[in-house]
């Protein structure tokens, strides 16, 4: 099996404190991963650790084979991978709904006129074209939260890290939203408190601790 992503040996920790050591687990193409665990655990860093937000302690981390230990692989490596933030807000980068889900689409070389009717079949995927003009920073969390996966899911990444991706949603959004992810064939990191979500999206669930990632 071609495998998305490989961790092995890693180790991070957050002001001087370890929060956790030899984590390894390898992303096999279209594998779906959810990391579970308390409230600090480090499931967050995890996540911004893969993709260079949060420093390495130890250990390696692979993107389709190629090592990735430096700024210029990580760059490289971001162009593969699409990030949902925890906090939507971290994320938002233009005033409303449209032009955010659009922007990555025109900073990608697209014009407006081909970037456009992209992102907004994105909002009728997620079933929130109706929010095509709204002002992100006005909108509920839920709404929040669907607008920033449409602006990372209209990007076509090959992997998906994403930060607690039900939070806000009611109960229509999450099915959907997990209907979507179970559809999807690509690699996943799912971090999640849901269970009830996480089982709907067909992703495996696995625990993290100080002593790493286990099933």
């Amino acid at each position: 099996m071609s495998c998305s992503l490989t961790i092995k040996d890693l180790s991070c920790e957050r002001n001087g404190e370890m929060l956790f050591r030899n984590l390894s687990v390898r992303l096999g193409h279209k594998d779906k991963v959810a990391v579970m665990g308390a409230n600090g655990a480090g499931k967050t860093t995890l996540l911004k650790t893969i993709v260079g937000l949060c420093p390495v302690a130890s250990g390696t981390i692979e993107v389709f084979h190629r090592p990735v230990t430096c700024e210029k692989d990580f760059k490289e490596m971001r162009k593969h991978i699409g990030f949902l933030f925890q906090d939507s807000d971290d994320q938002f980068i233009a005033p409303s709904v449209i032009e955010e889900v659009a922007f990555g689409l025109l900073n990608s070389g697209m014009s407006v006129k081909e970037a456009v009717p992209v992102a907004e079949k994105m909002l009728d995927t997620l079933n929130i074209a109706h929010l095509r003009d709204r002002i992100t920073l006005h909108l509920s969390g839920g709404e929040k939260k669907l607008t920033a996966l449409a602006s990372v899911l209209v990007m076509e990444p090959d992997i998906l890290l994403l930060d607690e991706p039900s939070t806000a949603l009611d109960e229509d959004a999450e099915n959907h939203l997990a209907s979507i992810l179970a559809s999807l064939d690509k690699s996943m990191l799912i971090v999640s408190h849901n269970p009830d979500f996480v089982r709907k999206t067909g992703a495996k669930i696995m625990y993290l601790s100080k002593e790493g990632l286990k099933d």
